[in-house]
């Protein structure tokens, strides 16, 4: 960004720093939830045999989660 863009110069230094400290931390964050979703992936591999699960019943179980980070993540930013 540069002040021709209607920012102020301290507007755009701010935007500057905010981007350089939060863009690594944002990029650390999405490597740990790809990995969380490759764990699982890895983990039914066996789990689905050792626990008699077909896959529907694994779906299901993944999906429970999906369920609750839908129905939860409106109030959660609400309550931010």
């Amino acid at each position: 960004m540069s002040v021709s863009d209607g920012l102020s110069e301290t507007e755009a230094r701010v935007f500057a720093k905010a981007g350089r400290r939060l863009i690594p931390f944002m990029i650390l964050l999405y490597l740990v939830s790809f990995l969380d979703r490759v764990n699982v992936s890895f983990a039914a591999l066996s789990m689905n045999g050792d626990l008699g699960f077909t896959a529907t019943v694994f779906g299901w179980g993944a999906g429970i989660f999906f369920f609750g980070y839908v129905l939860f993540e409106v109030p959660s930013n609400l309550a931010l």
